[in-house]
């Protein structure tokens, strides 16, 4: 009898060892995988295309800040999307390549990219797993081909074993490329700021009374282009930015549509404490002249967002000082610290297997 309750204690202790190990969620483990937050919308990207695997997002990892994409081996994804700089090239107001080349315009942010359906500031490119390309061949990003950034992985002593891993084949191609830096960029989700604290209603979080009169404020005045809880509605505006010395027309630039001359798509207000500069083409350099421009400084352009144009009086948003401080405190709740520091998505450590020559 003894023996017997010995045994239906053990089965029993067995079973809830089990029944746990299958309750550990999944953000436990080493990778995650993809969650989508629970007051995030669903996602426009399709994963049924290209499933996320630990071996494909560490090989995008690798991708990601790996130089011999560029045409002399100097330039990187991560050389214009530093993680640190919510994945911005900080501190330049247009993007910095290949010898040291400028761009046209300040590089978008790698964050919530799942939620998107189009990308870089013109929608010039409408699926993520196209994206790779176009800094890869633009004469001033990385100013290279794609079969010649293929054979170098090729011929490279680690990248076929990497590409077996995450695709079952060490045969590399644009395509098996492409979706391996989807899967890395897919990962980089911001989530964690002290608004999504709020939201999901977490213990002892709660706006300030400063934070809240300027969280009432955004839903007010800026939500229709900044939505919740993305902080875009992912579409194109003029905000009355007017035209650059670059002579950058925005939208226009892909549909030759007159009527989207000069719209550029909303960025995410995420992160804006590590982004600086702001705007297209990075021409504000402080988050208080972002509002300025919007309290005083629009120009009345021909295809302005109706949402800025107020009968007889010039465009832009009414905002007192204290409600412009209360907006800036509203948006500092956007910050993710967890997001900028986080190590999944850092640049890999030399060695661990990998052969750098």
């Amino acid at each position: 009898m003894k023996k017997c309750f010995i045994s239906m204690v053990l089965l029993i202790m067995v079973y809830a060892c089990k029944k746990s190990a299958d309750a550990i969620p999944d953000v436990g483990r080493l990778f995650p995988g993809f969650i989508t937050p629970t007051h995030f919308p669903e996602v426009s990207y399709k994963f049924s295309e290209n499933k996320l695997t630990e071996a494909g997002f560490e090989l995008g990892k690798r991708l990601f800040y790996e130089p011999r994409l560029s045409r002399n081996n100097t330039i990187a994804c991560a050389s214009c999307h530093i993680q640190s700089a919510n994945f911005t090239h900080h501190g330049h107001d247009v993007s910095h390549g290949i010898d040291d080349r400028l761009g046209t315009r300040n590089p978008m942010p790698i964050m919530n990219l799942a939620w998107n359906k189009f990308f870089f500031w013109d929608g010039g490119v409408f699926n993520l797993d196209l994206l790779a390309v176009v800094p890869i061949e633009n004469p001033v990003e990385m100013d290279e081909k794609v079969p010649n950034v293929i054979a170098k992985l090729q011929a490279h002593p680690d990248y076929p074993t990497l590409f077996e891993k995450a695709f079952g084949s060490s045969e590399i191609t644009s395509a098996k490329m492409s979706k391996a830096l989807s899967q890395f960029m897919l990962m980089a989700v911001s989530d964690n700021s002290k608004y999504d604290q709020v939201m999901r209603k977490e213990k002892d979080v709660s706006f300030t009374e400063s934070e809240q009169r300027g969280y009432i404020f955004f839903k007010n005045n800026c939500a229709r282009c900044h939505t919740e809880p993305l902080f875009t509605d992912a579409d194109f505006h003029d905000n009355g930015l007017g035209p650059n010395p670059a002579g950058d027309q925005g939208r226009y630039n892909v549909t030759l549509n007159n009527a989207d001359k000069y719209k550029f798509k909303v960025p995410s207000l995420r992160n804006l404490r590590w982004s600086a500069p702001y705007m297209h083409d990075g021409s504000i350099y402080t988050l208080s002249g972002v509002l300025d421009h919007y309290r005083k400084f629009m120009q009345n352009t021909q295809n302005l967002d109706n949402g800025f144009r107020r009968k007889d009086e010039a465009p832009g948003v009414s905002m007192t000082d204290m409600e412009k401080e209360d907006l800036l405190d509203f948006l500092n709740t956007l910050n993710d610290e967890i997001f900028i520091k986080e190590q999944l998505l850092s640049e890999p450590e030399l060695g661990d297997g990998f052969v750098v020559n």
